[in-house]
């Protein structure tokens, strides 16, 4: 009976020698491992706004600079990771960056917040696309958990049939995603150009808001910056690409990066002249669309758009989870079954691993997105920190041409990450602090697996 069920949802295995057909050209891997980055858009704007808020709404006008920060962080980030595919062409990212080059430990915590930061991308993103579904259609409000739960069980049968399936699969919702918010964007801007958008923001910009303080900013800046989560994936992820593996890679995080800043920029300004205000059960992103295309199709379209990719940006975790988890195996700090592939030729045991952790953080913060981010950031910033830096020092000791120009950018990733981390520890610790009881056990038992390896000299 198991084995009847494992084949209609899994589909026949596959041989070995049909591997090469699995891997991905820009097209697909660009809608398989750029969903998370660009899903963010749905909630990067909202999470600025959000804190903004709490001191007036006056205060939002400061969304648009904290915005540009926000994409020159992007920039810094794109280069960098562009950097370390072509230095590290098999995949591993952060995690072979800080190992290499700040030592094992570094390498250490930045593979245990990226299996961390995973799961919590599976959560994050299941829960804003069921929050999306729910802004349309209310009356489904109290059963957001379990429509979460079920949203993760289908992504992870959609794994467990292989690559090139599931990446054929994202094609059609990441790229209407795309179609619809680049609309979205050029009809807000072209009825602001033609005066049918009249200006409604809440405060001008320059305007002075009564007790605004450098750490609401800071705090505003750093939930902001959760729109770059994910922008490492590709670089974990390097071997799903056709050859030249890097080459592709480095071409399609440079694409996703651009589509990003656009969608990004464009939400702010478009939430700061429509001068939209968070409420509790629609979204920004929702309350933009409504504005923008009215109570039509093509409000709805956004909504389900929005819930599609938001659930489908999961796949990112699902796709690079099984990577790092095989990479820190092959090093024997994780068990050997995460070497094994399945009959689909894919790393199952990891992803089996990675949906029953996301579904517990689901369960945990009862689907609620906004509980999820600040543990969402913190889990990238740490990764994000130490392979800028561990470039850094990689073109110092090697020192190839023009290495100090190519530091460049590693060191304005290194700063402006390690400036977000350290807002998130001093202004959000009673939202993070799990992350750092967490993260010593996972070392803990890193090293352990590592000591059982050796002494049985496997």
């Amino acid at each position: 009976m198991w084995s009847v069920l494992k084949r209609y949802l899994i589909g026949k295995p596959l041989k070995s020698s049909e591997e090469g057909d699995q891997k991905l050209g820009r097209f697909k891997a660009l809608a398989l491992l750029s969903s998370d980055a660009l899903s963010s858009i749905a909630y990067g704007t909202e999470q600025i706004v959000l804190v903004l808020v709490t001191l007036s709404t006056g205060a939002i006008w400061y969304s648009l600079p904290l915005a540009g920060l926000v994409l020159i962080l992007l920039l810094a980030l794109v280069i960098s990771y562009r950097q370390i595919i072509h230095a590290y062409p098999h995949g591993g990212g952060a995690y072979m960056v800080s190992s290499e080059n700040l030592g094992k430990t570094s390498g250490l915590i930045a593979g245990g917040s990226l299996l961390v930061d995973y799961m919590l991308t599976v959560a994050v993103s299941v829960s804003a696309g069921t929050e999306a579904i729910t802004s349309a259609i209310p009356a489904l409000y109290n059963q957001r958990v379990p429509l979460a739960i079920l949203i993760v069980f289908l992504i992870t049968a959609m794994n467990l049939r292989g690559l090139r399936e599931s990446a054929s699969f994202l094609m059609f919702p990441v790229y209407l995603f795309v179609a619809v918010i680049t609309l979205l964007i050029i009809t807000g801007f072209l009825k602001i150009a033609l005066g049918i958008a009249p200006f409604h923001a809440t405060a001008t910009v320059g305007a002075v808001v009564p007790g605004i303080t450098l750490g609401l900013l800071l705090r505003a800046f750093s939930s902001g910056s959760s729109s770059l989560t994910g922008v490492e994936a590709i670089s974990n992820a390097v071997p799903f690409f056709k050859k030249p593996q890097a080459k592709n890679a480095a071409a399609t995080l440079a694409l996703m990066g651009g589509i990003l800043g656009f969608f990004f920029a464009g939400i702010t300004f478009l939430n700061y002249w429509y001068g939209i205000i968070p409420t509790e059960k629609v979204t920004v992103l929702s309350q933009i669309g409504k504005a923008i295309f009215g109570n039509g199709a093509f409000y709805y379209l956004l909504q389900f758009s929005t819930a599609f990719i938001l659930a489908l940006a999961a796949n990112t975790g699902f796709s690079a989870f099984p990577v790092l988890a095989y990479n820190l195996a092959k090093d024997k700090y994780m068990p050997h079954m995460y070497l094994a592939k399945g009959d689909r030729l894919g790393y199952s045991n990891g992803i089996m691993t990675l949906s029953l952790g996301s579904i517990l953080l689901i369960a945990l913060f009862n689907g609620e997105t906004s509980r999820l981010i600040p543990l969402y950031a913190v889990g990238v910033f740490i990764p994000f920190t130490l392979s800028q830096t561990g470039m850094l020092v990689k073109w110092h000791r090697e020192r190839p041409k023009n290495w100090l120009v190519k530091s460049i950018s590693n060191f304005i990733g290194a700063l402006i990450s390690f400036a977000i981390f350290a807002i998130l520890f001093f202004y959000r610790l009673n939202e993070i602090w799990p992350f750092f009881l967490i993260m010593p056990i996972m070392l803990l038992i890193f090293y352990k697996i590592h000591d059982h390896y050796k002494k049985t000299a496997l």
